[in-house]
């Protein structure tokens, strides 16, 4: 607690290993991922994983150099992880009494100043439960690290220091860079249900829309007066987004709009097939949440951009509950098929976000 306030001298520790959180069930999904990108990526490991804990370890056979690491395996393109980190440290039968002075010891030996503290929980009931404790505990453990100078918040190209308690007494502790992993504790965003949105789908594009565009993309695109199509848009919870920010959306379902969305005055509602209706000219957005076969949703997908109708699209592909990774590799191929055929460049960002369930979600547009 009485640690000197300058900037530790040692180097900054290695990473051990590569821990990612996801939707409990999700875990065969991503280890899978991990375990293929950190093996193509010439890290060798192993992968340790429980059913339903929400979240696997792929733990290099040595530890590795941490920016090396970060160059060779890109955390922020894992579509299963909604939160991943370098493990540096594993601390297990945590005194309940006294919990901060193991931990404070720990993050002193990492040598380096922190941006941020995450306090993470895996997103089980057990770790709910912990919830009551990190609120005891963060403030007090923000207070030590910031008498040690360890937390400069004003410093974001400093990591972030992860606090993973996968138990009461087990706390894993990890760094991240901002640009790796998500903003929000455990990857979930805290997003509050709009009063007048017809259903709850529309907090799964709120959160695409800050999860799959940067900054510069949200504020150039969400604009007032563009023009979007909403495929499957019955009750009309995507298209509530659109309008709420001032955008004029053609609604494409043989099913009914909510009044609210109506009242809008933006939307035009169309009950036609979302297969093969075009829009006459081209928008800017194009969304689509169809129940349908993702290998039928992907490729519509790519024709949409291929042929101009859209300049951009965020769109879910629906898996199966079994061999999820294996079907999500076959839509992307799809769509890098149909797009290298006429010789497009594009950019593709795939997520499992908080707000899915056994769906993905997608942000498709020209390069």
């Amino acid at each position: 607690m009485n640690a000197p306030a300058s900037a530790p001298a040692q180097k900054p520790c290695d990473s051990h290993g590569i821990l990612v959180q996801c939707r409990p069930g999700f875990e065969p999904d991503a280890g899978r991922e991990l375990e293929q990108r950190a093996l193509a990526a010439r890290l060798g490991g192993k992968l340790e994983s429980r059913s339903n804990s929400g979240f696997v370890i792929f733990r290099f056979n040595t530890p590795e150099a941490r920016d090396g690491v970060q160059r060779k395996l890109d955390l922020a393109r894992l579509v299963f992880s909604r939160q991943g980190f370098h493990l540096v440290a594993q601390l297990g039968q945590l005194p309940e009494k006294d919990r901060l002075t193991p931990l404070l010891d720990a993050a002193q030996q990492c040598g380096t100043r922190f941006s941020a503290l995450l306090p993470e929980t895996p997103d089980t009931n057990e770790g709910k439960e912990r919830s009551g404790f990190l609120r005891r505990f963060v403030p007090l453990f923000e207070k030590a690290l910031g008498e040690a100078g360890l937390l400069q918040a004003d410093a974001p190209h400093l990591p972030r220091l992860h606090l993973f308690f996968s138990s009461a007494t087990e706390c894993a502790l990890g760094l991240s860079q901002g640009s790796e992993g998500s903003s929000w504790p455990m990857g979930i965003p805290r997003l509050r249900f709009p009063k007048d949105a017809p259903s709850r789908s529309t907090l799964k594009l709120a959160e695409a829309f800050i999860a799959l565009l940067t900054p510069e993309e949200q504020k150039s695109t969400l604009r007032a007066g563009l023009q979007a199509v909403d495929l499957g848009a019955s009750p009309g919870g995507w298209t509530w987004q659109l309008v709420s920010r001032g955008m004029r959306v053609s609604c494409i379902d043989n099913g009914p709009m909510a009044p609210q969305v109506h009242a809008t005055g933006l939307i035009e509602h169309l009950r036609v097939d979302g297969f093969t209706w075009k829009p006459r000219k081209t928008v800017e957005w194009m969304v689509c949440d169809m129940i349908e076969q993702p290998a039928r949703i992907a490729p519509l997908m790519a024709e949409w951009i291929i042929g101009n109708r859209c300049r951009r699209s965020i769109f879910n592909l629906k898996l199966p509950m079994k061999q999820r990774h294996a079907e999500l590799e076959r839509c992307i191929g799809l769509i890098d098929a149909k797009m290298k055929a006429v010789g497009i460049k594009y950019t593709l960002r795939i997520k499992h976000l908080y707000h899915d369930r056994e769906e993905v979600t997608c942000y498709l547009a020209r390069r």
